[in-house]
């Protein structure tokens, strides 16, 4: 028997964003708290955000330019435990929802926002995406091949380890301070810094043998021939990661090289592009299955590269998605319901797609629900649905 999920009871107010901001949210969702997202209500057909980050969250719209709409914030913020706020500085303060105000109303207020460039940086009122938050972070520059170009892998590093997962980080440290302190505080992360702080190892690696080579010829940066990727004969890829000399001196093995003597030359730089060509002649004359067979149970550090389609359809792969950290009392909810342990895989029951198929979730959808629920509204009573968008109703003076 487990317990309940560690965040069962917070409710969150996450305003509509792409990538880090629901992220933030969808991480606090699995761990159980109540996450209502609040749409900009516009004229005529509700635009469907591409957002894909949506388990477990409801919507509702509110026309934020409108007194009614600010009035809506201003109430359900009475009894929120956390908001997040995805905009550049000052948008909702413009609105008059930023959080001095919010916080006034509600003193257990924590108030996260998130912004891709530093608040006070000489970056703040530009626009900008994951790929300019890693370039003046410094992290970009040293991304990339050997003679190539910088290049980004893909949106994750600030979007959301940087982004959305640091931004969960202050939350929950603020969710622990308010426990001794009664009360709510602003937590604000932004990508620059958030990428930086992940990169600390790199950066500081910089300035010793293991990462003072220029971009791409370093140890753990593609420069080392035990610590890369290779093709295989079906045109398939493994991945190599022996540093150690007992790890290296077993891939040496399997890849019938221990008679070559290169024990003694694993660190002679000299001698790397010697052995990374016949690395790569050697892993290209078998299937990835084949050398698989061959490494897996030992410790060479040689592994397949899997791709998410094999993942998601051969249990073999052990591709199921699991809750990001295992919590044996009190575990996240499960994404993929097929699990037998809760504590391992999640309580409940999972969501649709099992983690591999992303839910669109409509403005206003479970929305009334959640206000019901959470916040013990009734729709004619204390609010009503106009044009599809959420106002309050008139409280009687009597």
């Amino acid at each position: 028997m487990v317990g309940p999920p560690p965040l069962q009871g917070l409710k969150v107010l996450e305003f509509a964003g792409l990538a880090p901001g629901p992220f933030a949210g969808l991480l606090l969702a699995d761990a159980g708290a109540n996450v209502l997202r609040i749409d900009r209500h516009t004229s005529g057909a509700q635009p469907v955000s591409g957002d894909l980050l949506t388990r477990r969250k409801s919507s509702i719209a509110v026309n934020l330019k409108s007194p009614h709409g600010v009035a809506v914030v201003k109430e359900l913020a009475k009894s929120t435990d956390i908001i997040i706020d995805p905009f550049r500085p000052g948008v909702l303060e413009k609105l008059g929802i930023g959080p001095e105000v919010l916080r006034a109303i509600n003193h257990r207020l924590i108030y996260g926002r998130m912004t891709g460039f530093r608040r006070d940086g000489r970056y703040a009122p530009m626009a900008g995406h994951d790929i300019n938050y890693l370039a003046v972070s410094g992290v970009l520059s040293r991304l990339g091949r050997s003679g190539d170009k910088p290049h980004p892998p893909t949106n994750i590093l600030a979007d959301f380890a940087g982004g959305g997962a640091t931004l969960f980080q202050g939350i929950l440290l603020a969710v622990i301070a308010r426990e001794k302190t009664g009360k709510g505080q602003i937590v604000e992360a932004n990508m620059v810094d958030g990428a930086n702080y992940l990169a600390t190892y790199t950066r500081l690696s910089l300035k010793t043998p293991i990462g003072d080579q220029p971009r791409g010829e370093n140890l753990l940066d593609g420069g080392c021939p035990y610590y890369d990727t290779y093709e295989t004969k079906d045109g398939k890829y493994m991945a190599v990661g022996a540093l150690e000399p007992q790890f290296y001196a077993r891939l040496l093995k399997g890849l019938g090289l221990g008679d070559r003597r290169w024990e003694g030359r694993q660190v002679d730089r000299d001698f790397w592009p010697e052995m990374k060509r016949t690395f790569e002649t050697i892993f290209k004359s078998k299937t990835r299955s084949e050398w698989e067979s061959i490494f897996d149970g030992t410790d060479a550090c040689c592994t397949p590269i899997l791709e998410y389609s094999e993942l998601e359809t051969d249990v073999s792969r052990e591709g199921d998605q699991r809750p990001a950290v295992t919590l044996r009392e009190t575990p996240c909810l499960a994404i993929d319901g097929r699990g037998t342990d809760p504590s391992v895989n999640g309580q409940g029951p999972g969501v649709n797609g099992n983690g591999y198929v992303g839910q669109i979730l409509s403005p206003g959808q479970g929305g009334e629900d959640a206000l019901s629920n959470w916040f013990g509204w009734t729709k004619g009573k204390d609010f009503d649905i106009i044009n599809e968008g959420v106002v309050l109703k008139p409280k009687s003076k009597l």
